[in-house]
């Protein structure tokens, strides 16, 4: 504007900012130069806003900046300058090429959601602490200085539209544009023509500035963008549940050319939080799912011990007595579940433990000490597919031992042994028994227990054997489950 033009009090405070800044120059100080408003509000606002702008533009009115040391400070607070580009253009092609394996738009994704991320919190951060330097309590007077903050530290000017209505509850609705953004400009300076609004910090910040200074959980939308040939770049705030509803006045949700993100503060980590509570809540349902088949289990097993007694039989009583044990080596295993911190696999040494101390309680004769030594070491986790089939296997062929191969013996021993030499395991059973019949097969034993066994150790996908010389041993060998 000509000086001609000027009245006398504007040409008084000019001369006053001049001779203002020929100080600070002389001193080694540089400052901003303001020579204009640095957001433009409704009406209503404006009082408020005005203060901001005297009051943040004090703030600023001191520069040092001092290569040699590498610094830059506004105020007596450290500030570092970045490019526009670096934050922007660059870095979501950079994402991109990076995450070129999920494609274009995946890698732009998650670009998009790190500058957001971090500009948001940066936004909250920085009003934190503004509030406290201006003493501020009331939300509209905490939101004025945003604005002046935003323009000053070089992110964009700020447009705030009349339909705004920054009401402190669920109702909040700012809507504006960002003339001159950093972001699109970014874009613009390179030639380049975005297909997507581009402007991602922008909103992360003036959201988590608005989101401090209103107590509130707000997002920020950019609905049009100068880098995708748009004449402003236009954003819509509100907290996130309420932007569709927005976004659909504007007529925009419904827009088959352009899909508008939603960015939410910490997106990753609200999923990951949310995938963390659905599976604990599954866990839950597992472990109990577990316990309810051990009790419905052990409800049979009593069913079979109560039948047991209206049974004159003997040889039909033996073999009720067999499927209890069988019985409850399943119930063991979901036991062992219900008590596990891992749903998929079990300590082997346990399991094994829990079998024996079962068949020794179950086969118990005071006249008869049969000693069972378990040797398992090398595996103490083990996958649930396989643990089941290897228990009953187990179940079968100590309690063979105690049937059979004691008979004439008032004391014996028996080893169950478990090598896994890299994925190659071993099960072997061995006791010092009377030995195997003469001419012995496991394919023509005749025995229900042995034919259980083979069955079992095909489900493994492994090879049975059996052999008798001194000791009686039989094993499956198999390959182990990846867990």
């Amino acid at each position: 504007m000509p000086t001609n033009d000027l009245s006398k009090e504007e040409l008084l405070n000019k001369i006053e900012e001049l001779e203002n800044e020929n100080c600070l120059l002389k001193e080694g100080v540089t400052s901003f130069l303001t020579t204009g408003e640095t957001v433009s509000v409704p009406e209503q606002f404006k009082p408020l806003f005005d203060v901001a702008q005297k009051t943040v533009g004090s703030y600023f009115q001191e520069l040092k900046a001092s290569p040699s040391k590498g610094t830059i400070e506004i105020n007596d607070e450290r500030y570092v300058l970045l490019r526009a580009s670096a934050l922007s253009i660059d870095f979501l092609n950079k994402i991109k090429d990076l995450y070129a394996d999920k494609g274009e738009e995946q890698g732009y994704a998650i670009g998009r959601n790190f500058l957001f991320d971090i500009a948001h919190l940066i936004g909250m951060e920085d009003a934190k602490s503004f509030h406290k330097k201006m003493n501020l309590e009331d939300p509209i007077a905490k939101l004025s200085a945003g604005p002046v903050h935003f323009a000053y530290s070089g992110w964009a000017y700020v447009d705030i539209l009349p339909e705004s209505n920054p009401s402190p509850d669920e109702n909040y609705f700012l809507k504006y544009n960002h003339p001159f953004s950093f972001e699109a400009d970014s874009w613009i300076k390179k030639g380049v023509k975005s297909d997507f609004p581009v402007c991602i910090m922008n909103s992360g910040y003036s959201s988590g500035w608005c989101e401090e200074s209103f107590g509130l959980s707000l997002t920020a939308v950019e609905i049009t963008c100068r880098a995708k040939g748009d004449e402003n770049c236009t954003f819509i705030m509100a907290p996130p549940h309420k932007i569709e509803g927005y976004l659909k006045e504007e007529d925009l949700w419904s827009d088959t050319e352009q899909v508008y993100e939603v960015p939410s503060f910490f997106e990753r980590k609200n999923v990951e939080e949310k995938l963390k509570s659905s599976l604990h809540e599954k866990e839950t349902l597992l472990k109990e799912i577990h316990h309810r088949v051990k009790n419905n289990l052990q409800i049979i097993s009593s069913l079979l011990n109560l039948q047991s007694h209206f049974i004159k039989d003997e040889v039909t009583e033996k073999v009720f007595a067999e499927t209890k044990t069988r019985i409850k080596t399943l119930a063991l295993v979901h036991e062992k579940l219900y008590q596990s911190q891992d749903l998929k696999e079990i300590k082997l040494d346990e399991y094994i433990h829990s079998i024996v101390d079962l068949l020794t309680v179950s086969y118990f004769k005071p006249e008869k000490r049969v000693v069972i030594k378990v040797d398992c070491e090398s595996l103490t986790r083990f996958d649930i597919d396989q643990a089941t089939p290897l228990g009953l296997i187990i179940n079968e062929l100590v309690s063979n031992s105690f049937k059979h191969a004691f008979a004439n013996q008032n004391k014996g021993e028996v080893l169950i042994q478990f090598r896994n030499n890299e994925g190659n395991c071993a099960l072997l059973i061995e006791d010092n028994g009377q030995g195997l019949p003469e001419g012995f097969s496991i394919e023509n034993s005749g025995s229900l227990g042995l034919e259980i066994v083979a069955s079992l150790a095909d489900q493994l996908g492994g090879t049975l054997s059996a052999s008798s010389d001194g000791t009686t041993k039989i094993e499956v060998k198999f390959s182990i489950n990846k867990l």
